[in-house]
């Protein structure tokens, strides 16, 4: 597969291009180079792009991700009571049955609001001394600022996908996705931990020791599971296992979705029983090298029949592009489908990201308006990729590409004109996984 370096869009220019003041003519070449930055932004975003690009040099970011994302398998491997009073502490909700031991996704999340994003103080972060614990010790504060922390990441990124709106509003003319936005009123953080092996055999081990046998696993509500499979955050176990998906194929629905560049750690099979039975957070003291020196976002191009992998800087914020932004922006950007895939062979390798989705207000409406048709059918038509197998894909067979398309229903199908956002997403949500498409209110 060929890899997609993303383009790099530095947080000074970010702020430049979104700010109202503009430069004088005495700094012509300053405006032009800023005219170029916009240009390859919409390139990257729009209809010939990836549909992502990475943000660089934003403040605290790196210290902040730091911090959190080693936080989700902690909480991931903690016993069920502790962490459900950690999380109500911390005012975080779930998107999985956390009580399901058979569970390969750990998700936790939490409401932001715009009205607070732009009102927050600052949180102080640096106080937080993570590599230098000892092996196995509780750290209470690092739990004490998790629900912190997640907001202070969480804003920021709003901060970054609320500027970035208004860059491609000024290149695409008026302000639908600003506006779009700010009338929506919040955005969804998600923690979230991609289990390793080893970590599904601690829990399941530590679900037998508590009694927990497989008749009485506890069902995850289908509401909830809907929701989150339409985020692509939780993929069945017959796909984890077999096609080596963590997240399977999908396009996020919302406006845009900002990510952190993941975090993979190094787990044994000996470190964890201890911690979830004496009340103890699993240490993961160090961040593991990407075994294959990329992110494992792996993106699909309809138009190439071609399959790419996702490599961003070390550090770097990700900003992909949604179906709403796609629909409001008439085509101009591009809703990018993607999926996540297992590192072959390291069992023990676990995935820790925060993603926030920003999306429109539920009682949006959509136009067909001006929309090019062509790309509605495209979308998700013509998706002839192999699912199967990790590391290897290639063009397949007309039947296969017929499988793939069951799962990735064409935006054509699901779209219609008038649709509010959440008609849309309850349509899209049923087409990808049945059942009514009610959305979890967590």
């Amino acid at each position: 597969m060929e890899v997609v370096e993303l383009y790099e869009l530095h947080y000074s220019d970010l702020l430049q291009l979104s700010s109202d003041k503009s430069l004088s003519d005495e700094f012509i070449e300053e405006i032009q180079r800023l005219e170029s930055v916009t240009r390859s932004v919409m390139e990257n975003l729009g209809p010939e792009g990836p549909g992502l690009l990475a943000i660089t040099g934003v403040p605290e970011a790196s210290n902040l991700r730091r911090t959190l994302l080693p936080l989700a398998r902690k909480l991931a491997l903690l016993n069920n009571d502790d962490r459900k009073r950690l999380l109500k502490e911390q005012n975080l909700g779930s998107d999985v049955s956390l009580k399901n031991p058979n569970r390969d996704v750990s998700s936790f999340s939490m409401q932001l609001k715009y009205e607070q994003c732009y009102e927050r103080s600052g949180c102080q972060v640096d106080d937080l001394d993570v590599d230098n614990r000892d092996e196995g010790e509780v750290d209470q504060d690092e739990f004490k600022k998790l629900g912190c922390t997640f907001k202070e990441l969480g804003y920021c990124m709003m901060d970054l996908g609320h500027r970035l709106a208004q860059i491609c509003d000024k290149a695409i003319g008026g302000q639908e996705l600003q506006q779009s936005l700010l009338e929506s009123g919040t955005a969804k953080g998600r923690l979230i931990h991609y289990h390793s092996a080893a970590d599904n055999d601690v829990i399941r081990e530590a679900a037998k020791r508590n009694g927990q046998s497989k008749a009485r696993n506890v069902k995850v509500n289908k509401n909830e599971q809907s929701s989150l499979k339409q985020r692509g955050i939780e993929s069945s176990k017959d796909q984890s296992n077999d096609y080596g998906l963590w997240q399977q194929w999908h396009y996020d629905y919302g406006i845009f979705t900002l990510l952190t560049v993941p975090m993979f750690l190094l787990s044994s099979h000996q470190e964890a029983p201890a911690a979830i039975n004496n009340d103890s957070p699993v240490s993961s003291k160090h961040e593991f090298p990407s075994p294959g020196g990329h992110t494992y976002l792996h993106i699909f191009d309809p138009k190439k029949n071609q399959v790419f992998i996702v490599n961003a800087p070390s550090e770097s914020l990700i900003l992909q592009v949604g179906e709403a932004a796609d629909i409001l922006s008439k085509g101009k950007l591009r809703a990018t489908l993607h999926c996540v895939c297992r590192p072959p062979n390291v069992e023990n390798l676990s995935r820790e990201t925060f993603v926030v989705f920003l999306q429109p207000a539920w009682s949006k409406q959509f136009s067909l308006l001006d929309y090019p048709l062509e790309l509605l059918a495209l979308s998700g038509q013509q998706c002839g990729v192999c699912s199967k197998g990790t590391e290897q894909y290639r063009q397949v067979p007309e039947e296969l590409s017929h499988e793939i398309q069951k799962i990735v229903p064409p935006l054509l199908s699901r779209l219609k004109d008038g649709m509010t956002f959440a008609e849309f997403s309850r349509e899209t949500t049923k087409q990808y996984y049945g059942g009514k498409g009610l959305q979890s209110n967590k």
